[in-house]
């Protein structure tokens, strides 16, 4: 793993950032995973932004209330509990039809947003900050149809050892949920329902 010029393998910087490390850990698991989330989360902070501002524009509320519930919970993953809890805010505000709430927290939340990344450059040194066991999407992809391949032929010990290696991608913290509900259904030898939930949780895969 790469650690960048001014990073070592010291990350107490991230709290000084205003991330909450330890919790960050606790929901990634590791710490070099913990760094490659923060990484995805600075990287894709253009994109993100522009969603929200075009569907807000838009009065697209739906497609709103989609794009701040992912940030409200890739916040929460990397340890940035006020700023997910203002994404929050804003995804009950979509789904209640609160537009005047919209309107009103919507530039202050990503002004909020815009100052921890700012605060994250530091993660954005040269070189690839990726969790040893962390796979691709297209990798993911190409795993996800040989495990419902492995589940279609009852394939106990394939199914199980394509499972272990789809937990390598970066999902979200529901997907992650729904990973380990089909590993457990696989244990149980219970491949149909493992299969539904492969298929629900392969459009998380970009």
């Amino acid at each position: 793993m790469y650690w960048g010029e001014n990073m070592n393998s010291d990350i107490t910087w991230l709290a000084e950032a205003g991330l909450d490390i330890k919790s960050g850990i606790g929901y990634t698991g590791e710490e070099d995973k913990y760094l490659s989330a923060i990484r995805r989360f600075y990287s894709n902070y253009e994109k993100n932004r522009e969603k929200i501002m075009e569907y807000y524009s838009a009065k697209d509320y739906e497609s709103y209330m989609i794009t701040v519930h992912a940030l409200k919970s890739n916040a929460r993953m990397i340890g940035a509990s006020e700023l997910s809890s203002a994404f929050e805010r804003l995804e009950k505000a979509a789904r209640d039809g609160d537009v005047a709430a919209i309107d009103t927290l919507t530039e202050s939340t990503l002004d909020s947003y815009r100052s921890l990344i700012d605060r994250l450059k530091p993660i954005e040194e040269p070189g690839e900050v990726r969790a040893t066991d962390e796979i691709s999407g297209e990798v993911a992809k190409q795993t996800a149809d040989k495990l419902l391949e492995a589940l279609d032929d009852f394939d106990d010990d394939l199914s199980k050892e394509l499972a272990g290696k789809l937990s390598g991608y970066p999902f979200r913290l529901t997907q992650k949920e729904m990973l380990k509900k089909a590993s457990a259904y696989i244990d149980d030898f219970m491949y149909d329902e493992a299969a539904e939930i492969i298929k629900e949780i392969y459009a998380a895969i970009e």
